[in-house]
């Protein structure tokens, strides 16, 4: 385990702190207030449009204004505005879309449990890990190892999971059994001279050392996103889950996959699993399962969990969880139109012919004086600001360049979100290749800009 005490994540929290500032000063200026969105489009109340180039939240996946959608969730809610799914009951929304999730999923799965946001999913992740273990006769087998820049949601045990130490502070988090490994950055964490694969190999060393410094008895799995969102876009290294996924494997570790962010087309394939060989026992997903048109998530989990559970909750006489809202017909329907869609108009297909344009786009500001580094994949990206290009030294968090080159974007009529200093891009998955050209001349006009500012600096 390394907890990075004087590294960028210690500064994670200053970035965090100056944010929560600027964030006061907004609150008494008052917010953007959006008032309609139009395909990739959104615009404000003064009706100025701005390519929303994160999706929303890394979720409208499909756009804005898709009728498609509209109409699934009016037909459903005349037809069976509610239902549960508790006590041997549920309906053909939830049938249809767990039938949906199952047949496309990476790797064999059994079943789906549905929530209502990934954070949700992730919780619910943590109790059927705890449960599995208890039912197969394991009880001190309960740890679950995170990574450190991982983000997994805001609940008490998904934010546990989460790796940023600002969703910690004051929070009395993380919970008892959740502990982090380390980030997977290459660019920030490679020894000098040292090969991505050759950072995987430590890495996994390093896992290796965790779980046996933490008893391979008490380890009951391990949780990653593909690649990660919130915590800066960090793609990773080289053979990083092939050695990873083995030393679970050696272990009797469960591994999970949040595919919150990565799933359903993101990154090239369907799945993140698909794109970096993942072989999970458990996936989360959300966001894009409706194009964030309405909340939902899912769990899916293979027949081994499944099987264990099952018994389990014949013995007890119930399974005692789930949400009033768990599978809700409306959300459903709305998610089942939105897998239709992506297979119909071949989602997955146009994001493989226009993210060649996206990484090119994206990667030539790796020669701009402001930059360290750029990474991506798929239709997923950020640019990683630096004070100095060759050194790697980043910006005083307190100045908050990050934050002031996004907002020249906002002046440009451009949407992205700055972590620290690392600018993400995340556009809904429709997004054309001159549209794609449109969003980055935007963003360029925004970091020289920026550099002006920068130049001025202490």
């Amino acid at each position: 385990m390394n907890d990075l005490p004087n590294s960028p994540e210690s500064r994670d929290i200053a970035s965090v702190l100056h944010a929560y500032t600027n964030l006061k000063k907004h609150q008494e200026t008052g917010p953007m207030v959006m008032r309609k969105g139009k395909g990739i489009w959104v615009y404000d109340e003064s009706g100025k449009a701005y390519i929303e180039g994160l999706a929303g939240l890394w979720c409208t996946s499909l756009g804005f204004g898709e009728e498609r959608l509209v109409a699934a969730a009016t037909k459903q809610m005349r037809e069976l505005p509610f239902y549960h799914v508790f006590a041997s009951k549920t309906h053909h929304p939830a049938i249809e879309l767990a039938e949906r999730l199952l047949a496309i999923a990476p790797v064999p799965m059994s079943k789906a449990f549905f929530a209502n946001s990934g954070s949700e999913a992730n919780d619910s992740v943590v109790k059927l890990v705890w449960y599995y273990n208890n039912a197969v006769g394991r009880p001190e087998k309960k740890k679950i190892i995170s990574r450190l820049k991982g983000y997994h949601g805001v609940t008490v045990a998904a934010a546990s999971l989460t790796g940023l130490p600002a969703n910690h502070m004051d929070f009395d988090l993380p919970i008892a059994n959740i502990t982090h490994a380390d980030c997977p950055h290459y660019y920030r964490y490679g020894a000098p001279g040292e090969s991505e694969e050759d950072f995987a190999t430590r890495l996994a060393e390093s896992l290796e050392k965790q779980i046996q410094d933490e008893g391979p008895e008490t380890v009951a799995a391990f949780i990653a996103e593909p690649v990660m969102g919130a915590g800066g876009v960090i793609v990773p290294p080289k053979t990083y889950f092939e050695k990873i996924q083995a030393v679970l494997k050696k272990h009797d570790i469960l591994f999970i996959a949040d595919e919150v962010i990565c799933g359903f087309g993101r990154t090239g394939n369907m799945f993140g699993s698909e794109t970096y060989n993942l072989q999970p026992d458990m996936m989360t997903m959300a966001k894009a399962l409706s194009s964030a048109y309405m909340p939902i998530s899912a769990v899916l989990i293979n027949d081994k969990i499944f099987d264990a559970i099952s018994a389990n909750s014949d013995k007890i006489g119930t399974f005692g969880h789930g949400f009033t809202y768990s599978g809700h017909p409306v959300p459903a329907a709305v998610a089942v139109e939105t897998l239709k869609i992506y297979e119909e108009r071949d989602i997955v297909g146009h994001v493989r012919g226009v993210m060649g344009r996206f990484q090119k786009r994206l990667r030539d500001f790796a020669s701009h004086s402001m930059v360290g580094e750029v990474r991506g994949v798929g239709l997923v990206g950020a640019v990683e600001l630096v004070r100095d290009k060759e050194t790697k030294e980043p910006f005083d968090p307190s100045h908050a360049v990050g934050a002031y080159v996004t907002g020249q974007a906002q002046e440009n009529g451009l949407i992205v979100r700055a972590m620290g200093d690392s600018v993400a891009f995340s556009p809904p998955l429709i997004i054309t290749e001159a549209e794609i050209d449109d969003m980055f001349d935007r963003f360029e006009k925004a970091l020289d800009i920026g550099t002006t500012m920068a130049a001025g600096l202490d």
